[in-house]
């Protein structure tokens, strides 16, 4: 914080609280009367008199205390500007000893757990209460708090898989994260309108839901030259680049001819972001149990 704006700040908190202070002594200093009474101000109100009592001097002497407690809290912490207080305080500082204090109570356990292989952890009730933390904490934003995903978010409780399902490539895609690319219109960027059209007729009949059966004869020859790079001449996927599989009617955005062919003409772009850096190695690894455990 600059200069200026410091000293703008603690004239600000500082004239607000002694402002207050003032108001309330010269008010009371204003007053005629030292005990409840009966005389008025004289002002009237729709017929209603004010009557001249002072305050009573519990809610006078309290009012002052949270003046002074405000002064003697802002000479501690801070609050006023650049000044740090007597303390030294900072909600840096006082994280990061939580932190530590986490890490010295939890890292052990983590330790122990981190050791286990992951079919192994994936079996155990308490590594896994920690495993369901480490999701909701890290990972439901995007896949939900059940794990079943949403449109673009894989669902993680079922045996289908964009990038594998074993310990190590469930612990990769944790700790690297994915990134997944469908180029719009394949590798057949001069793709037509009709060849679209042919195409994604010819995908809903890998699951039984034909919309045109010409249009999808045809739209063979265009998948073998647009497609098959990436989801295999059979279109079952290939994991080893992220591609899905077409053919056993799970879809990460939808099943329906218009959203098959928002996906062939435009693309998708997805990020599973990386957890490394952010997570401990231990706990990645309990995460990657938990996840493991969803669908075993």
């Amino acid at each position: 914080m600059s200069t200026f704006w410091s000293v703008w700040v603690i004239v600000i908190v500082l004239g607000t609280i002694f402002g207050c202070a003032w108001l309330l002594l010269a008010t009371r200093k204003g007053q005629t009367n030292d005990t409840e009474t009966e005389n008025t101000t004289g002002h009237s109100y729709d017929g209603i008199e004010e009557y001249d009592n002072p305050l009573p001097k519990w809610w006078f002497y309290l009012y002052l205390g949270t003046c002074v407690f405000a002064l003697g809290y802002l000479a501690l912490y801070p609050g006023l500007g650049n000044y740090e207080g007597l303390l030294g305080w900072t909600s840096t500082n006082q994280w990061e000893a939580e932190v530590q204090e986490a890490e010295e109570k939890y890292g052990p356990i983590y330790a122990q757990f981190g050791e286990t292989p992951i079919p192994e952890l994936a079996q155990n009730e308490d590594a896994m209460k920690i495993g369901q933390r480490l999701f909701a904490n890290n990972c439901s934003v995007c896949h939900g708090t059940a794990a079943r995903g949403q449109v673009g978010f894989p669902n993680l409780t079922d045996d289908d898989w964009l990038w594998g399902g074993e310990p190590e490539q469930i612990l990769h895609s944790i700790a690297k994260g994915r990134q997944g690319n469908m180029t719009p219109k394949g590798v057949m960027p001069n793709m037509t309108n009709e060849q679209v059209d042919q195409v994604v007729n010819y995908v809903l009949s890998f699951s039984g839901r034909e919309k045109d059966a010409e249009a999808a004869e045809a739209g063979a020859a265009v998948f073998a030259q647009a497609c098959t790079a990436c989801h295999g001449a059979d279109g079952t996927g290939m994991q080893a680049v992220g591609a899905p599989n077409l053919t056993d009617n799970i879809w990460l955005y939808g099943s329906t001819y218009e959203w098959i062919k928002e996906t062939v003409v435009n693309g998708r772009q997805n990020q599973m972001p990386a957890q490394e850096g952010r997570l401990t190695d231990d706990q990645i690894h309990i995460l990657a149990a938990y996840v493991y455990s969803l669908s075993n």
